[in-house]
């Protein structure tokens, strides 16, 4: 099966949780009773989703152009019915309605609002997952959609009709409620924020059967028919009715850092539950950290070993975000680990931490990582936040720009990395064969980011599995952090909101580096070299397709191989070995020289025979400081290869 859900799987009919889970109905019904926003409570929402999206939103001229929409209108049309006082109150649901739909037109997962209480930490789900594959070749592809995951047992399950022995992983969805599959998943996509059709429909997907009732509303129907093709070619319907489940005891989705965050909460809360339900064991190294972001394979194809490394979380704090990178490292320079190629898989990776992808990338390449600038737009709000906030925000560098925008016109400030250049490329590259990166149309926030750097610094081909990414390029802040960060001094208030209802919101942009540099990541993404169709096999057999599609890719890459071992003593050394291995016609992409820098100056060059290095000894000589740097070119004075001090 897909290893998307590689986790600490968990059965349906635990004890311990066994009474957090309810039927939708019944939940429905103790929500109506529970569920109560005042018409003053109401304005408060509206009034700070205004003042959010007129004065903070970095997206808002991009989304109006590009989808032609008016949220600012629609905020104060909703504002004015509610300040009419002769007006009837409308059910609590439609105004909650209402303000998904307004924040949905944006297509931005960044800027979301979050429904109180008793809406947040529910998800409401039924016992199967779908996901999407093709057949046929490429001329005559055909779309269909596997039942990927079933939970036989599970609390209260199958209370309507009794599970089927014909449901097995692997029958085909053919109806939802006598919708046409595919319908069904479009038209639940819409209903989502992905910023392009591919996007809009990854999310109409992955949220058929699992949906955080916080940040969608719940489902329409009390109960699915799910028509289904058997294994045996019989056309069968069952029928599942709506389960809730309190996560409220569980750990939170995302990390508590957000002022360097790039994240899809809706994302993180739904691979967690799937994760958490659906997920079998996966046996991993005993000594591995940060399991719940990553985990490595050896996967071989045609003979050959190929290392694979599934990311599925960036969501790594300001306190360990360098260990998660180092960790990386550690898994991809063992001794057992393939080096002669590296499939890296984003695929659903809702994002994290921007700092910990961003220095992610350096230990793929020999060339030097840019970090991406990012940018507000420009208002007198942001400007007081940039002023206001506490230094340890690093907010200032904005500020000239943004108080200079009265006078230029300007519509978005200078933009500044997150982080420095020098803290990108600290490390410097660890992993000198060839690389690929497989993404989706779920890959979204720090993981679009990520991907945008894999292309703009040339470290590898991209494969993906839809025809682009999430494309949302933005740092996200919570409302509350807004709040902390004006305080009660503020000119402009930003008010605690009631039943702790909250939004998210995207406060800057992120623009690329490179060849293209200044194009902004949202809406447009990252396009991938090849396409990738998923296949059966991919689905119900670890993705065995899509690796050999990869490797194949891999084999045709030149692969590098560079050792630097520096010597002790008085007397410094450097103990220098190269390879290289590339197709017979391309002999001029073999290592010819190997320029050796010490303390940033020039110091020896080394030439390469038949592409190769052997293994040789550098003298420096007395050195009370001794910081070297390594790099391997081939005929066409490309760099190559790269190994440094580590700082």
């Amino acid at each position: 099966m897909s290893d998307q859900l590689t986790g600490s799987g968990q059965k349906f009919h635990d004890i311990e949780r066994a009474d957090l889970m309810t039927p939708l109905t019944k939940f429905l019904k103790s929500a109506e009773r529970t569920s109560h926003l005042s018409r003053e409570q109401r304005l408060r929402i509206v009034e700070q989703a205004l003042l959010l999206l007129e004065m903070n939103y970095v997206h808002l001229p991009l989304k109006q152009a590009m989808h032609a929409v008016n949220p600012i209108q629609l905020l104060k049309l909703l504002k004015y019915r509610l300040e009419t006082k002769s007006s009837k109150l409308e059910p609590v649901m439609r105004f909650h309605t209402r303000l998904l739909a307004i924040f949905a037109s944006l297509r931005d997962v960044h800027t979301s609002y979050y429904l109180p209480d008793p809406f947040a930490f529910q998800v409401a789900y039924l016992p199967f997952l779908v996901e999407q594959c093709f057949t046929g070749s490429q001329q005559r592809r055909s779309e269909k959609f596997l039942v990927s995951r079933v939970m036989r047992e599970m609390a209260g399950a199958s209370s309507l009709t009794g599970l089927s022995a014909a449901f097995l992983p692997g029958v085909e969805a053919l109806y939802w409620n006598g919708v046409p599959i595919r319908r069904a998943i479009e038209l639940n996509g819409e209903n989502q924020a992905g910023s392009n059709p591919e996007a809009r429909l990854a999310r109409g997907l992955d949220n058929l059967t699992v949906r955080p009732l916080d940040a969608m509303l719940p489902p329409d129907e009390k109960w699915v028919d799910l028509t289904y093709r058997s294994k045996s070619g019989a056309e069968l319907t069952q029928r599942f009715e709506w389960f809730v489940y309190d996560s409220s005891d569980e750990p939170a989705a995302t990390g508590p850092e957000n002022k360097r965050a790039a994240v899809d909460i809706k994302k993180a809360k739904t691979n967690q539950f799937k994760k958490m339900f659906f997920a079998p064991p996966r046996a991993v190294k005993a000594q591995q950290a940060f399991k719940q972001n990553f985990y490595p394979q050896t996967r071989i194809v045609g003979g050959r070993e190929y290392g694979y490394v599934r990311l599925f979380s960036f969501n790594a704090t300001n306190n360990n975000f360098d260990q998660f990178v180092k960790e990386v490292q550690r898994v991809i320079t063992a001794e057992d680990f393939p080096q002669e190629g590296l499939i890296l898989d984003v695929r659903g990776n809702p994002g994290g931490n921007i700092r910990a992808g961003e220095r992610l990338l350096q230990l793929f390449t020999p060339r030097r990582i840019k970090p991406e600038p990012f940018e507000f737009i420009n208002t007198s709000l942001n400007l007081e936040i940039c002023q206001r906030a506490p230094k340890s925000y690093e907010l200032a560098r904005w500020i000239p720009s943004i108080s200079e925008s009265v006078q230029t016109g300007a519509i978005y400030s200078m933009g500044f990395p997150l982080q420095s250049e020098e803290s990108c490329n600290a490390i410097g590259q660890v992993y000198y064969g060839p690389v690929i990166l497989i993404t989706d149309a779920l890959s979204y926030s720090t993981t679009d980011i990520f991907a945008a750097g894999f292309q703009d610094h040339k470290i590898g081909k991209i494969l993906g599995t839809s025809d682009n990414t999430g494309a949302g390029g933005a740092n996200k802040w919570e409302y509350g952090e807004l709040v902390k960060v004006l305080g009660r001094g503020g000119k402009t208030k930003f008010k605690p909101l009631p039943s702790n209802a909250s939004f998210d919101l995207a406060l800057r942009r992120s623009v690329r580096v490179g060849e293209s540099e200044g194009r902004p990541l949202e809406e447009l993404g990252i396009n991938p070299d090849h396409r990738h169709y998923m296949t059966k096999n991919d689905v119900m057999k670890d993705n065995v397709d899509m690796v050999r599609h990869a490797a194949r890719i891999l084999a045709s890459q030149p692969c590098y191989y560079l050792s630097v071992q520096a010597g002790t003593g008085k007397n410094r050394t450097l103990r220098i070995s190269a390879s290289s291995r590339v197709r017979p016609r391309e002999r001029r992409r073999r290592i010819s020289h190997v320029d050796v820098f010490v303390n940033g100056r020039p110091h020896k060059s080394l030439s390469a025979r038949n592409g190769m290095l052997s293994p040789t000894t550098v003298a420096i000589g007395k050195s009370p400081k001794f910081d070297w740097l390594v790099q391997a070119f081939d005929h066409h004075d490309t760099l190559v290869a790269s190994a440094r001090s580590q700082r």
